[in-house]
């Protein structure tokens, strides 16, 4: 499988992938421009990037992959690969994807410009953790009451002690680089995924705070025989709280069916 990493994260950073690696799926993670030490050269939009992924996949002898999964802002770029070459990507996967509808929208959209432009992001992200280092709890909430439309402290009350502690250790991994201001400045052609021929599953919550249910419908209706599957989690972190089992449950039942 190709995953393609969302907003302020990079290849060395896990997110969803204990439970694909458990199920035996060999995983191909690059960092998107921006991120980690991929440079903006290397894709300014998400097509540019998913023809580089493919030369990557040509370079080390990988012909096919069982699925490119997409998420958050990582989705377009694997909806690109998925239309441009359709003989390396047997399905898509898409999990609280934005599609080509504006993101971010309003106040969200100035305070990523003004919070993790390249030059600021480095002190946006110190910040954060030293918050999270200081106060574990009050910092995951506050990350947290941006990524769920629901309440920050219902969202913190369903997750396990185990999910918070390593939530906290995620954002404080996190870094923005020059890959979310890119993301930020994307403007996707309304047709995104009309052109995908290969099965295709879409997952969003409608709790989701960061990426709003819309963009899960608007993909769906795009890409032809989608499916489309709300998935029970309280956020934008749909692996994690009371709905994450259901939501692992889903991408296993998908993955097998192909």
């Amino acid at each position: 499988m190709l995953i393609m990493h969302g907003g302020h994260m990079r290849a060395g950073i896990a997110l969803g992938e204990a439970p694909l690696r458990a199920a035996g799926h060999q995983l191909l993670i690059p960092s998107r421009p921006g991120y980690g030490r991929t440079p903006t050269s290397a894709g300014p939009t998400p097509e540019r990037f998913a023809d580089t992924t493919a030369e990557l996949c040509a370079h080390l002898g990988i012909s096919s992959v069982r699925a490119v999964l997409g998420i958050s802002a990582g989705g377009p770029a694997a909806v690109a690969l998925a239309e441009r070459h359709p003989s390396l990507v047997r399905s898509l996967l898409l999990i609280s994807a934005r599609s080509a509808l504006p993101f971010p929208t309003g106040a969200t959209r100035l305070a990523a410009h003004l919070a993790f432009g390249a030059h600021v992001e480095p002190w946006t992200w110190t910040s954060v953790r030293a918050l999270l280092r200081r106060y574990p709890s009050l910092g995951l909430r506050m990350m947290l009451s941006s990524l769920s439309t629901s309440p920050a402290h219902r969202v913190m009350a369903d997750l396990s002690p185990g999910e918070q502690d390593e939530l906290v250790r995620l954002f404080a991994a996190m870094r923005s680089g020059q890959g979310f201001s890119i993301d930020v400045r994307h403007r996707l052609a309304p047709d995104l995924g009309r052109a995908v021929q290969q099965p295709a599953l879409v997952i969003a919550s409608r709790h989701d705070g960061q990426v709003d249910w819309r963009h899960a419908e608007h993909l769906h209706q795009n890409i032809c025989g989608s499916l489309l599957w709300p998935s029970p989690s309280l956020s934008h972190l749909v692996w994690y709280g009371s709905g994450g089992d259901a939501t692992q449950r889903r991408i296993e039942d998908f993955l097998s069916g192909l």
